[in-house]
């Protein structure tokens, strides 16, 4: 099974904010083009940072409630510094966490996960920025057509990994849900059916029920 990566689900056109640019400045380029967040680049055009509008908000919120209806909060001295801020290469969350174009669908998802991000500068080699994927983008391979689904199921899965092609299983698709039917050779080779069908990109969900021509799993106990 060949996964989608990163590099085909990014997107390329990115912008993004020169480490010098001001305060109002980075407002605006988030306003002007309806993102909430954008890479800080170098010269040479490799991510130091990523300025969001969380980041920018840090400025408000350390400000006094003349009201004296709100409290204000409890800064530690990095946000305290970064609230002061004035340049995008003082307002960004640093370093940059990025991801490479050869990365699957499941490593850029886990990554953002553990790094608490939700989206993530693609570089190359270099570390030169190529695009930025968000998890959005990810999201996108469970927009594939059913019969897309079905056919890489029938190739990858049941003929080419497991050699049971022609074979008396049956897949349908529906809505991204796999139900598998028919018969398998081994009992044992249900369950490691149903984990690759759960593995090919734009599945939702696995199901059925599937007969064996032979429990092995008895003997093996």
């Amino acid at each position: 099974m060949e996964h989608r990566t990163v590099g085909e689900l990014m997107t390329r056109k990115v912008v993004t904010a020169p480490g010098d640019l001001p305060f109002k400045e980075v407002v605006a380029l988030l306003a002007d083009n309806d993102v909430t967040a954008v890479p800080v680049v170098d010269r040479a055009g490799r991510p130091m940072g990523v300025v969001s509008e969380a980041d920018l908000l840090r400025k408000s919120s350390s400000r006094s409630d003349l009201s004296g209806r709100t409290p204000v909060p409890h800064l530690e001295e990095w946000e305290r510094a970064k609230a002061e801020g004035t340049r995008a290469e003082e307002l960004m969350s640093a370093p940059a966490v990025c991801a490479h174009p050869d990365w699957s669908v499941v490593e850029a998802a886990r990554f953002m996960a553990v790094q608490g991000v939700k989206r993530l500068p693609v570089v190359d080699e270099a570390d030169r920025l190529l695009g930025i994927v968000s998890r959005g983008d990810l999201l996108r391979i469970f927009l594939r057509r059913d019969e897309a689904i079905r056919e890489e199921i029938l190739r990858d899965v049941l003929d080419r990994t497991l050699h049971l092609a022609p074979s008396p299983v049956t897949v349908e698709v529906s809505e991204g849900r796999v139900r598998l039917g028919g018969t398998v050779p081994y009992r044992s080779l249900a369950p490691v059916l149903e984990r690759l069908c759960a593995g090919v990109d734009g599945v939702v969900s696995v199901s059925g029920r599937l007969t064996a021509e032979s429990d092995d799993t008895t003997a093996a106990a």
